[in-house]
C-alpha cells in the first residue's frame, strides 16, 4: 500500500505534467509546493500527522509550516476581492495623517481621537461605529483602514459605498442577474463586518429608504459589526435611520471637523466666534471654593455645581444649565467645562449670547466676508456649545426667532450645550423655556452662593472637587 506521501507527489506530478503547456497551470502545480529546502515536508508543501488510525485527521494532507506566509497572502487577496478593496488597498492606518494638513491645534486633536477610535475598532470590531464629517475630512480613508485590517486579521469584511449598494440590488432584478435580490440583499445583511460609505447621498426615493432601514434594522437588532460614514447631521437622517443611528448603546458617532485635505492651508475656523482663549485661567483648578466665606449650605452648593461640571466635562450628554445672579462662579464653570473638552482633544466653541447675535447681524453687511447661512451653521452644528449670559441679549422678535432656532435644532440633534443665565427661568422665553425644561435633556442647577469679591481663598479645587470627610 503506497503511503500518503507517495500519493500527494503523484498528485502534484500528474497536475504538472498534465497542465504543462501552460504557465497558468504550470503556477497551479507550483502553488502546491512547499520550500525546496523545507526540512518538514521536503518540498511537497504538504504533510501528514502522526496520528492513529481511528484519528480522523489520519491520512488527510495538511499545509506545512513553510507554506504559512503563502496562505496568508492568498486568503488575503481572496478577502480582498470579496470585500470590494481592490482599489481602496492604498488607505491603510499606517498612510493616514491623523495631524492632518495645516490643522488648528483643537482639529489636530479631534482628527488624532477619530484615529486612534477607527484602530481600537479595527482591532475589536463591535457595534456601530459612525464616521461623520464633510467632504475630505478623511472618514472613507479611515473606514478603508478598518476594513483592509480586518481583512490582513482573516475578518470578512463587506465595503460598499450606499449608491453602489442600491445599484446592485435593483440590478439583481434582471432576468440574466448572476445573484438574485434575495440571495444579494442576505450577503449584505448578514456580513460579519459591513461598511456602507456615503450614507445620504443616495437618491432618497421610497423603495430606497425602505431598503435601508430593512437592512440597517437587521443589523441593529443582531447587533452586528457595522460601520458608516456620512456627510449629514443626524437630524437631517430619514427619522427611522436617525432612530437607529441615535442609539448611544450600540453607535459610537464621531465627528470629524478637519475640512477637505484638497484645500489644506485654507481652513475656517471659529475664530472670530470662539471666545474661549479668552477665558483661559478659567478651569477647574483654579476654581474657587470659597470654603473659608461662606455658610456650609452655600458651600456644599458650590461645591455640588463644581462636580456636576467636572462629570459633565469627562462625558458630555444632554444639556447642562447653570442659573445664579452675576459673579456667583456660573461663567468659570462653564469656561472650565470647555477649556477641559479641549484639553482632552475636542473642540469647543464658547460665545457670549449678546455677542452671537452681533455677529449675526454683521453678516448682513454686504461687505462681510462670511454669509448669514454659514455663520449659523457654525453654532448651531458646533460638536459642542457653552451660551454664556443667556437673557442678557435684546429681546427683539428676530433675537428670540433666532435663539430658538439655535435651541431647538440643538434640542432635537442631541448636541451638547452648556448655557448660563442671571435669570430665573421662568422669566426666559416660553419658546426656549419648554426646551430647558426637558428634564430628558436638561440639567438644570442654581447657584445660590453670592458674588465673588475676592480676597482670602482657600486651597485651589484641583482635578476633582474632594468631598468634606
Amino acid at each position: 500500500m503506497k503511503s500518503v506521501d507517495e500519493l500527494a507527489r503523484k498528485m502534484v506530478g500528474a497536475i504538472s505534467r498534465e497542465n504543462t503547456p501552460t504557465s497558468s497551470n504550470t503556477e497551479q502545480a507550483n502553488a502546491l509546493l512547499g520550500a525546496s529546502h523545507c526540512s518538514i515536508c521536503g518540498g511537497l508543501g504538504y504533510i501528514r500527522l502522526d496520528v492513529p488510525l481511528e484519528h480522523p485527521d489520519f491520512g488527510k494532507l495538511f499545509p506545512c509550516a513553510c507554506r504559512a506566509a503563502e496562505i496568508r497572502e492568498r486568503r488575503t487577496e481572496a478577502l480582498r476581492s470579496v470585500s470590494n478593496l481592490a482599489a481602496l488597498d492604498r488607505f491603510t492606518f499606517e498612510t493616514f495623517r491623523p495631524e492632518g494638513q495645516g490643522l488648528s491645534p483643537d482639529r489636530q486633536r479631534n482628527l488624532r481621537w477619530a484615529y486612534d477610535l477607527a484602530c481600537a475598532y479595527a482591532v475589536h470590531p463591535e457595534g456601530w461605529l459612525v464616521l461623520r464629517g464633510g467632504y475630505g475630512c478623511g472618514k472613507t480613508h479611515l473606514a478603508a483602514a478598518i476594513a483592509n485590517a480586518c481583512v490582513v486579521q482573516g475578518v470578512s469584511v463587506l465595503f460598499l459605498t450606499v449608491p453602489d449598494l442600491l445599484d446592485h440590488l435593483r440590478a439583481s432584478f434582471s432576468p440574466s442577474a448572476s445573484q438574485t435580490y434575495d440571495e444579494r440583499f442576505e450577503e449584505v445583511r448578514t456580513a460579519p463586518l459591513l461598511i456602507l460609505d456615503d450614507l445620504g447621498i443616495e437618491q432618497s426615493t421610497p423603495w430606497a429608504l425602505e431598503k435601508l432601514f430593512q437592512l440597517l434594522n437587521y443589523r441593529y437588532m443582531n447587533r452586528l459589526p457595522t460601520v458608516i460614514t456620512t456627510n449629514h447631521a443626524l437630524e437631517e437622517m430619514e427619522p427611522r435611520l436617525r432612530s437607529r443611528l441615535a442609539d448611544s448603546d450600540l453607535v459610537q458617532l464621531v465627528t470629524i471637523l478637519a475640512p477637505d485635505y484638497r484645500q489644506a492651508g485654507m481652513e475656517q475656523t471659529h475664530s472670530e466666534l470662539n471666545t474661549l482663549p479668552l477665558y483661559a485661567e478659567m478651569t477647574f483648578g483654579s476654581f474657587d471654593l470659597r470654603q473659608r466665606s461662606l455658610p456650609r449650605e452655600q458651600y456644599d452648593n458650590l461645591r455640588r455645581a463644581l462636580e456636576i461640571a467636572q462629570t459633565y466635562a469627562e462625558q458630555p450628554a444632554g444639556w447642562l444649565f447653570f442659573t445664579g445672579m452675576y459673579g456667583c462662579g456660573k461663567t468659570h464653570l462653564a469656561a472650565a467645562i470647555a477649556n477641559e473638552r479641549v484639553r482632552l482633544g475636542h473642540p469647543a466653541l464658547f460665545i457670549v449670547v449678546p455677542d452671537l447675535l452681533d455677529h449675526l447681524r454683521a453678516t448682513f453687511n454686504p461687505q462681510s466676508p462670511v454669509s448669514y447661512d454659514k455663520r449659523f451653521e457654525e453654532v448651531r452644528r458646533a460638536p459642542f456649545l457653552v451660551l454664556d449670559d443667556l437673557g442678557t441679549e435684546s429681546a427683539t422678535p428676530w433675537a428670540q426667532e433666532k435663539l430658538y432656532q439655535l435651541f431647538n435644532y440643538r434640542y432635537v440633534a442631541q448636541l451638547p450645550t452648556v448655557i448660563t443665565t442671571a435669570k430665573a427661568v421662568e422669566d426666559l422665553d416660553a419658546k426656549l423655556r419648554t426646551r430647558l425644561l426637558d428634564a430628558r435633556r436638561c440639567q438644570i442647577f442654581a447657584l445660590t452662593v453670592p458674588p465673588y469679591l475676592g480676597g482670602a481663598t482657600r486651597p485651589k479645587a484641583g482635578r476633582r472637587a474632594k468631598k468634606k470627610r
